[in-house]
Formats: C-alpha cells, structure tokens, sequence
C-alpha cells in the first residue's frame, strides 16, 4: 500500500497530467485531431496564412497592406494588451475583412497559469478584442501553440475554434531571414495547411517584424505557383467547406 506521501504525489502527478495534457498537441497531430485542435483548413485547395503577437503599430499595417493588394484573407491572433495599446490597428484589421482570433491578454505560458487565471486572462482578451475591432472573436491559439485543459475547455464553451498550425514560418528567431521564412513557410506547400507568421516584434527578435513582410508578398506568390489559394481557416457562415 502507498504511503499517505506517497498518495499525494501520485495526485499531484495526475492534476499536472490532467492540467498539461492538452500541451501536447504542440507536436502529435493526432492529439489534435483526437481534441479537436485544428492545423488545416476546412478547404484543402486553400492555405490558411495566420498572423501572431499582433497588433503592432509598424508591422500590422504593413502586413495588411500586403495582403489587400493580393486580395488575401487572413487570420490574426490578437493580444489583449497589444489591443489596448492599439486598438486603432485592431479594428483597421477587422475593417480589411480579415478573421480575428484571440491569442491570450498577457503572452504567457498556460502552464504557469492555474485555471482561474487562464480564464480569466481569456475571457479579458475577448472583451477587449471585441470592443476593438466590433467583433466577437470565434477562433481560438494559445502562446506558443502549448494548450492547457482549462483553456481548451474554456475555448469549447465559448465556441472558439482551437487553432494550431501545421507549418511555419520559424520569422520570430533573430537570425530569421526572408529566405529563410519563404523556405520554411511555403516550401513544398500542401493543400489545407494552416501557416504561423508573426506581424509583430512584441515577444520575438526585435524588427523581425521587418523579415516577414519582405518575405509576405513571396509566401502569397508561391501559394499561387502551388495552385492553391489563401483562405480562412475556417468557412465563414454561409460558405461551403470543399
């Protein structure tokens, strides 16, 4: 028989499997698919570019740019905080006809948070995503792509698609280059993938916001050369997913 020490690690050790589980999904797909996280579109003629770490007063605007004279829809993660320094910038975002989705109000690990604080951290990013941008956000990614059970619980009952990715653009390293970006992002692109870039420099190398967009115009260029298309990650009410 354990000892009663013994029985409180043992039950320490299951609320930490129970609390992190959901964090695997960073890297097995078919945790994703088994929880329901999602890192392809509904349409597999399509690529879904997503944007992280957003607003960003220089990097936002030049990302839109970008994809306006491309005729692209894209999906941005938006940061509460930044959404407050930026509220502005959020709602050029939702203006432009682009999907919003809530990243987090403080860019943090969920695994350092306990339950209440991540709801709490989700349920502040929503009000203050919405208020910005006249929108109720409906997709859900957590920092880092590393879930916990209360955020996947909280983002299921808010009805927020949980979205991960299934490349990326690798844009937040320091000795990222557009090269480098291009090659990781659209090399050898397959229909249906979900791509990571990033508009902002708030929690990565300072100016690789820069990096991504001169690399932007060649990753929409070679989603085209593929034959395939930008698209949402998600249909929008209305449309068929094909």
């Amino acid at each position: 028989m354990p000892t009663a020490a013994e029985r409180t690690a043992l039950g320490a050790l299951a609320l930490t499997a129970a609390h992190a589980g959901p964090a695997l999904c960073a890297w097995s797909p078919g945790l994703r698919r088994r929880v329901g996280v999602r890192d392809h579109t509904a349409d597999r003629r399509s690529v879904a570019l997503t944007f992280d770490d957003g607003p960003h007063r220089h990097g936002t605007p030049a990302t839109l740019e970008i994809l306006n004279a491309a005729r692209v829809r894209a999906t941005f993660f938006l940061v509460g905080e930044q959404v407050l320094r930026h509220p502005a910038v959020a709602a050029e975002i939702a203006a432009a006809g682009h999907d919003i989705g809530v990243h987090c109000e403080r860019h943090r690990s969920l695994l350092r948070l306990t339950p209440a604080q991540t709801r709490d951290d989700l349920a502040r990013a929503e009000d203050v995503i919405a208020r910005a941008t006249g929108r109720a956000p409906c997709l859900y990614r957590p920092p880092y792509g590393v879930l916990s059970t209360a955020a996947l619980v909280h983002a299921r009952r808010r009805g927020w698609t949980t979205v991960l990715w299934a490349r990326w653009g690798r844009d937040w390293r320091a000795r990222a280059t557009p090269d480098t970006i291009v090659a990781d992002a659209a090399g050898g692109l397959r229909g249906g993938e979900v791509v990571l870039l990033h508009d902002a420099d708030h929690y990565s190398a300072p100016g690789s916001w820069e990096r991504t967009v001169a690399a932007l115009p060649r990753i929409v260029e070679a989603v085209g050369a593929a034959g395939l298309r930008c698209g949402p990650v998600r249909p929008a009410r209305g449309e068929t997913a094909r």
